[in-house]
């Protein structure tokens, strides 16, 4: 009780979710303490439902809007949550009594099954490479099992507010991320009158070790240092680059004998790791599953052979079974075949675009047709009525996860557009490791806590034990 009157306002402030970036929030609704499927892969887990519920009531009462709903048709669980939206905020007058504006809102409900080569794609941008390699947790990156790594550097904190470097290079690509890091430690090399020659990420790192005072000086950069020398070991280690660039030959172009012919190779091969392997050919599968001369069945033999267990390789047949081409809302690699002599022109236009990152995430298209007012009606239905208004504020909500590349697009569109504003989130933010072990414990409890249904692909796994 305010006996003194000392009280001079009362606010309430909805801040129920991780805000990420500017224009990028999560719910942190991660495996396995919130399962987010319920006893089939079209329904929700009961309490993850709540929380998702609570969550993105608490980002639209943060932004204070009351928008028009329109979610993906063919998602049970996105209709289910857009009702449940719409039901709150009718129910909830007063907390959704905003002003009245003329700018259009609009929450797009969108389903990770639709769109499930994003997550599964190595990424090279800052941001998201870190989180891909070794992972983003509220703001933080454990550095304990780098090599050699300082104690003052086994656990960083990466926040955009508090250290400008991460916010000035958190969408540049590796090389361009090493060149920044080169010329700010010859920055700092300068101030030490220091001749020590400094070309690679293992000549910062030595001169970092050699001259305490400039950690006292750099703040920020020597922990970018670490982590971005952390980073290109992990590229070399599990010969990232060609395993990428298989990776975007798979999202992005139709050439089936020459991705096959590349696929088996790398498979036999002792220096990719099991987890690329899979990943080749989950991708491989995705975008070749309704070919008749597809190998997917001699590619997870191949991958038997190579010495991955039948468990593993169940993941190729559990994928489709999540989200094969009869699962999807959208045809998503007709799209890149339909456009790619356009872009292919494009890119002859404004120079040669980096084969690492051709790929863009069905997002994109999605959003680029709402914008221009071209998104289906009937794929991606209002929930209350049709709006003829062209939305210049959008809400999207992933369901099993958005990705750092997604926001990155995001970014880059709010950057590049004026008068249009997009915020993106999802119950959680994935990377292939996060993605592929949610659909696969899913699957799991949908099989009563065994492995042992019968594979399209004519092997039988094992039963668990």
């Amino acid at each position: 009780v305010d006996e003194h009157e000392v009280v001079r306002e009362v606010q309430e402030y909805f801040a129920d979710y991780c805000a990420i970036n500017p224009d990028f929030y999560s719910l942190n609704l991660t495996y396995p303490q919130n399962p987010l499927y319920g006893d089939s892969p079209t329904s929700w887990d009961g309490r993850t439902f709540s929380r998702t519920l609570e969550g993105l009531l608490s980002v639209l009462l943060s932004l204070k809007k009351k928008p028009s709903i329109r979610y993906e048709k063919m998602s049970v669980m996105a209709k289910k949550l857009a009702q449940e939206i719409n039901y709150q905020m009718q129910q909830e007058g007063q907390l959704f009594d905003f002003r009245k504006t003329d700018i259009s809102t609009i929450l797009l409900i969108l389903d990770r099954r639709n769109d499930p080569v994003t997550p599964l794609l190595s990424q090279w941008t800052y941001q998201a490479m870190v989180h891909e390699l070794l992972g983003i947790q509220n703001g933080r990156v454990d550095l304990s099992d780098v090599p050699d790594i300082r104690a003052e550097l086994r656990e960083i904190v990466l926040s955009r507010d508090q250290d400008p470097f991460y916010r000035k290079n958190l969408y540049l690509n590796l090389g361009d991320l090493g060149a920044n890091i080169r010329s700010y430690v010859q920055e700092y090399q300068t101030r030490t009158q220091s001749n020590m020659n400094i070309e690679s990420i293992a000549d910062m790192r030595r001169f970092v070790e050699e001259y305490p005072e400039f950690r006292k000086l750099s703040g920020n950069v020597t922990k970018h240092v670490a982590l971005v020398g952390e980073l290109s070991r992990l590229v070399e280690k599990e010969k990232l680059l060609e395993v990428s660039e298989l990776e975007q030959s798979l999202a992005c172009n139709e050439q089936h004998n020459n991705d096959l012919k590349h696929l088996q190779r790398l498979i036999t091969s002792s220096h990719i790791s099991e987890t690329s392997k899979i990943r080749l050919v989950l991708l491989y599968a995705l975008r070749y599953e309704k070919a008749q001369n597809n190998a997917i069945k001699s590619l997870v033999g191949l991958l038997h052979r190579s010495g991955i267990s039948e468990q593993k390789t169940m993941l190729i047949d559990t994928m489709l079974e999540y989200a094969g081409a009869d699962k999807r809302q959208d045809d998503l690699f007709a799209n890149e075949g339909f456009l790619a002599s356009a872009r292919s022109a494009l890119r002859g236009l404004q120079g040669v675009e980096n084969v690492y990152t051709m790929h863009t995430p069905h997002l994109a298209q999605t959003l680029e047709l709402m914008i221009k007012g071209k998104l289906k009606d009937t794929s991606y239905p209002f929930l209350d009525g049709v709006t003829k208004d062209r939305p210049q504020d959008i809400i999207i909500f992933m369901i099993g996860g958005a990705t750092y590349e997604e926001a990155k697009y995001v970014a880059e569109l709010n950057a590049s557009t004026p008068g249009i504003r997009v915020v993106l989130g999802g119950t959680a933010v994935h990377n292939s490791a996060s993605f592929l072990n949610e659909v696969q414990e899913a699957f799991r409890r949908f099989s009563g806590g065994s492995s042992s249904r019968p594979s399209r692909f004519g092997q039988q796994p094992r039963t668990r034990v």
